[in-house]
């Protein structure tokens, strides 16, 4: 039964780990993190971003491991969502960008100029949504 187990939990790890990378790589691939980096003109801390992603996919997988309290609570989970909200952002941007859709969207629904506007309403919409949620106490 021991044994069992500790194939198991190795197992377990190592789908996990190849997963996550895949993940990373797919993240790569389409041009997140380059992106950022080109953005914000921050080239000479390459070092730090890649210690940094490696550091939040261990973090990420340990905490979807284990389960613990956060003293914060509240205050922790809005600055964490605001952080995950602003990369699943950049995260679309990025595959919107690679698959070439806001031309094919912009040709749809025949719109000359203002798709920029459109696209961030739908962006505030979803914030205004996930705020009116997760106040009324339906998220915890």
């Amino acid at each position: 039964m021991l044994i069992k187990l500790a194939f198991l939990a190795v197992f377990g790890l190592c789908a996990g780990g190849i997963i996550a990378a895949g993940v990373f790589a797919f993240l790569a691939i389409i041009g997140v993190f380059p992106r950022l980096i080109g953005k914000t003109g921050t080239k000479r801390h390459i070092m730090l971003y890649e210690t940094v992603i490696i550091l939040g996919g261990i973090a990420g997988n340990g905490a979807d491991l284990f389960e613990f309290s956060i003293p914060a609570g509240r205050w922790f989970l809005a600055v964490f969502g605001g952080a995950v909200g602003i990369f699943v952002g950049c995260l679309v941007m990025s595959l919107a960008e690679t698959l070439k859709t806001l031309p094919v969207i912009n040709r749809r629904i025949h719109l000359a100029v203002g798709l920029q506007y459109v696209i961030l309403a739908i962006g505030l919409g979803k914030m205004l949504g996930s705020i009116l949620y997760f106040s009324a106490g339906m998220g915890l």
